[in-house]
């Protein structure tokens, strides 16, 4: 079948659209960085969308050391490193037994874990924080992991539940009839055939996990577990906010998630294609 060809002017007329888009995601950023890249005097005499009229390049080493950047990006690469993974894999074991495993309660099961979406998490605040306090896991990683693994779930659910349905069923019997048995399918066969769609959740969960500042706000208040959305607040005084600085810090703090986007994204279309097709 000959493939439809597109008018070249709805083309160009969609790449324009992109490249708006594109800017209006930039704009924010380019004053981000304008603001870092000014000295504090600078930043009070002239509009925030100007240039600078020298660059400080020293900021960015300054909010580093002032801000203990370094401790608070180790704490929250290793809470991401833990439960990333962690989050994926109950992920992966629940939509495995909702597409591949036949019981009765399957798609009533499914919707029960849909409606943890439907919650807002400032819903659920005093319960957590009365668990957490009595169960002492405030202030320690365990509770964190538990806290945002239960959120991640649901998401998780539904994006591996649609790609595990688009796998054709007769690959299971085939790997039936060679003596392999349900958890011989997830690992070798669903798993491995299932990597666009895992690789869309770990740049999804790793952003979410990486920017979350709500939860991490109000069950880590030890300083030294703190994680870099929360220690960015260090730049916040109780009179003054050293904004240079705390934009500094912003940008040193998005080259994690930059990074990890970078490494998925020729999976990431594939993968949330896939979903939603299932």
């Amino acid at each position: 079948m000959e493939e439809l060809r597109v008018h070249p002017g709805i083309q160009a007329l969609r790449y324009t659209l992109l490249i708006l888009l594109a800017a209006i995601f930039l704009i924010p950023v380019l004053f981000i960085a304008f603001t870092a890249l000014k000295s504090k005097s600078d930043l009070l005499t002239s509009p925030f969308y100007a240039l600078p009229q020298k660059f400080q390049w020293g900021n960015f080493a300054e909010a580093w050391n002032q801000g203990k950047m370094s401790m608070y990006m180790s704490n929250t690469a290793f809470i991401c490193l833990v439960k990333v993974p962690l989050g994926i894999m109950i992920e992966a074991l629940a939509a495995f037994a909702l597409t591949r495993l036949n019981f009765k309660w399957s798609n009533s099961m499914f919707a029960f874990f849909l409606v943890g979406m439907m919650i807002p998490i400032q819903a659920t605040l005093v319960p957590l924080n009365i668990f957490l306090n009595k169960t002492h896991l405030v202030n320690t990683y365990p509770g964190i992991f538990l806290v945002y693994v239960g959120f991640g779930i649901p998401f998780g659910i539904l994006i591996l539940r649609g790609f595990f349905r688009t796998i054709p069923k007769e690959i299971d019997e085939s790997a039936l009839i060679d003596g392999c048995g349900d958890m011989g399918k997830f690992y070798r066969i669903v798993l491995p055939l299932a990597m666009p769609a895992i690789a869309t959740l770990v740049i999804f969960d790793f952003m979410a996990t990486w920017n979350e500042f709500l939860l991490a706000q109000i069950f880590i208040t030890k300083d030294s577990m703190r994680t870099i959305t929360t220690g960015l607040l260090s730049f916040k005084g109780e009179h003054a906010t050293d904004y240079t600085l705390m934009n500094a810090g912003v940008l040193i703090s998005i080259i994690p998630t930059l990074t990890v986007y970078l490494l998925f994204q020729k999976y990431f279309v594939s993968g949330l294609a896939g979903s939603v097709k299932g």
